[in-house]
């Protein structure tokens, strides 16, 4: 059986880097892509209104907007595309109100192919096929997640989690009280065959402790291992 073409659509205003991007896409020989772009907001959100489309490449300096505001708009069409931004910005700051406005990765500037391939196979994975526990629900302390409903609740109050976020989330909580390194958690909720920093998992940890309420100075929730990983506490 033939396997279906991924549908990536691109959002880049720089003519160089978006043959570039195509390029490299059409010459990958373990995955094969239906490749489109576009070099403005306008256009771009019309694209993914009007055609299915299953990831998302967003350059962050875009002319008519600016990438983040783009994020936003792209999540209230469709809040289950997969969005990686890529970015020449250096600063985590720009990566934060990214990653907070709903996207679910970044790819900084130049970047390889393997990488981009990775950060791709990743976020069109189902989280059913990473989950490591069957449970619909579970609770840790007051920390309550659902599964079936990918609903998450802090004390009785309901949180709005991104896809990875909740991924993320279900995965520590699974292994509550026990220390998972850097390289299991991108091995398990990323991609089995993850490529290049891992970075993204700070920037999602960071999020997670927001929305959770969990101070990073003295954590209550997620604790950091330095050299290690990070710990879902038991209560």
């Amino acid at each position: 059986m033939t396997q279906e073409p991924i549908r990536v659509l691109l959002i880049e205003d720089n003519p160089a880097d978006a043959r570039l991007i195509g390029i490299m896409l059409a010459e990958a020989n373990t995955l094969s892509f239906q490749f489109s772009w576009v070099d403005n907001l306008t256009e771009g959100i019309e694209r993914i209104r009007s055609s299915e489309i299953d990831v998302v490449l967003l350059d962050l300096g875009l002319p008519d907007l600016d990438g983040v505001e783009v994020c936003r708009r792209i999540r209230r069409g469709d809040a289950h595309v997969p969005i990686v931004i890529l970015t020449a910005r250096h600063s985590e700051v720009d990566v934060v109100l990214g990653l907070d406005a709903g996207a679910d990765d970044y790819v900084t500037k130049p970047f390889r192919l393997a990488e981009l391939l990775a950060r791709v196979r990743a976020h069109l994975r189902r989280s059913s096929a990473v989950a490591v526990s069957s449970a619909p629900a579970i609770q840790v302390g007051d920390v309550e997640l659902d599964r079936d409903a990918r609903r998450v609740r802090v004390d009785g109050d309901e949180v709005e989690l991104r896809a990875r976020e909740f991924d993320l989330l279900a995965f520590l909580m699974d292994h509550a009280g026990v220390a998972v390194t850097r390289e299991r958690i991108m091995s398990e909720v990323w991609d089995e065959h993850w490529f290049g920093p891992t970075k993204t998992l700070d920037m999602h940890i960071s999020a997670l402790r927001r929305k959770l309420d969990d101070p990073a100075d003295e954590p209550i929730r997620i604790t950091t291992l330095r050299g290690v990983g990070y710990r879902f506490e038991q209560p």
